[in-house]
């Protein structure tokens, strides 16, 4: 490889470098420095919580008795039963035998009319009956009985249209656990961070409140109606302000998940959530664009300069500073995050998290997404 050229891709080396540090430093530093109250505050605000479902008999039947049992004095729970056929229905009927706070909306199939996600989270809306709405999915577990305390005390503030949470994926000894989870973290460090920064571009619907209001002045989905995916983060892509939105990270708000176990599995799942990344707001396709090519080419010109035997151990020397910066930040980050351990992983699981976000990111641009689950 000719010198010049040797010393132009350097230089752009330490282009990337300088870039993921001002990721770190600026944009991720925040979060490592927040600390959530341990108080268990005092609020009665009502909330209803709503569950869209197709298909969750199993899960409804593991996990809704425990967002039933929650520690919380007024809420009402909606489950909207969308063209179930697994006995879904049945369950349901069971459990609000016991749990009247319980309310259910079906849907029945049409053969002409095809029902989505965003479709059936609007009926269960027009359903509440309670101006303060908190989601998560039908395979969602709540981290304890205080979760809606945790996440329904963040609308005190009149201010608060939309509250971010944080759901984790469960640990489990398959192979592609620890990765689909170190993924996990990275991205909610990402847009966790941003919130904090007043600049939110998105949230999971696992974990997610907004009210009412907000829905319907804003139209509710019918700017991405089109797109069968992203009733979470287009919603809060579209809505949120550097006022109106804040974050929940306190362990009792979380909800856990179980990750996906093959890996044809979570290729359609991440499929889905990079095909609705191209409606995002250009300034933050930029601000993602931006950590993702530079994360990338970081690696790829560290190998290409131990390679070639171009300045190999101050490039090395780089990549080491950089990643002792990432271990100060991303110990406390992870260990917050609930996932203490995975740090160890950082060398290796970093530069494939880097690789999969571009490889999936230039696919989303091609991708219609065409599953609303």
């Amino acid at each position: 490889m000719e010198t010049y050229l040797q010393e132009a891709l350097f230089v752009l080396f330490l282009f990337c470098l300088t870039v993921q540090i001002y990721f770190l430093v600026y944009k991720q530093k925040i979060l490592a420095a927040y600390i959530p109250s341990d108080k268990l505050p005092k609020v009665r605000l009502p909330i209803s919580v709503i569950i869209s479902a197709r298909n969750e008999a199993k899960n409804l039947k593991e996990n809704l008795p425990s967002v039933l049992q929650q520690d919380y004095p007024y809420y009402e729970v909606i489950v909207v039963n969308d063209c179930s056929y697994d006995g879904s229905e049945k369950v349901l009927a069971e459990l609000q035998e016991i749990y009247k706070h319980l309310r259910i909306v079906t849907i029945t199939e049409h053969d002409r009319f095809k029902t989505g996600k965003k479709f059936a989270l609007t009926l269960g809306i027009k359903a509440a009956k309670n101006e303060y709405l908190l989601f998560t999915d039908a395979d969602c577990q709540p981290a304890s009985v205080h979760w809606i305390t945790r996440m329904a005390a963040n609308f005190s503030d009149k201010k608060t249209a939309i509250i971010i949470g944080y759901s984790p994926y469960k640990r489990t000894r398959n192979i592609l656990n620890p990765f689909i989870r170190f993924e996990t973290i990275k991205t909610a460090i990402n847009y966790l961070s941003a919130a904090l920064k007043n600049n939110a571009y998105m949230g999971v619907g696992r974990n997610l409140a907004y009210t009412k209001t907000l829905f319907f002045s804003s139209k509710g989905f019918a700017a991405h109606m089109h797109v069968l995916a992203g009733d979470d983060d287009l919603f809060v892509n579209k809505n949120a302000t550097e006022y109106n939105t804040v974050v929940e990270m306190h362990p009792d708000s979380f909800t856990y998940t179980d990750a996906k176990t093959s890996l044809g599995g979570w290729f359609r799942q991440k499929k889905r959530h990079f095909g609705v990344g191209k409606y995002y707001k250009k300034r933050h396709k930029r601000m993602l664009s931006l950590d993702a090519l530079s994360g990338f080419l970081f690696y790829v010109l560290l190998i290409l300069c131990i390679v070639f035997n171009f300045e190999p151990l101050l490039a090395i020397g780089l990549f080491l500073v950089r990643l002792i910066i990432q271990l100060a930040i991303y110990g406390k980050l992870f260990r917050k995050l609930d996932g203490k351990y995975l740090v160890w992983y950082l060398p290796v699981f970093d530069m494939l998290y880097y690789f999969y976000l571009n490889t999936f990111g230039i696919l989303g641009t091609f991708i219609k997404t065409t599953q609303w689950k």
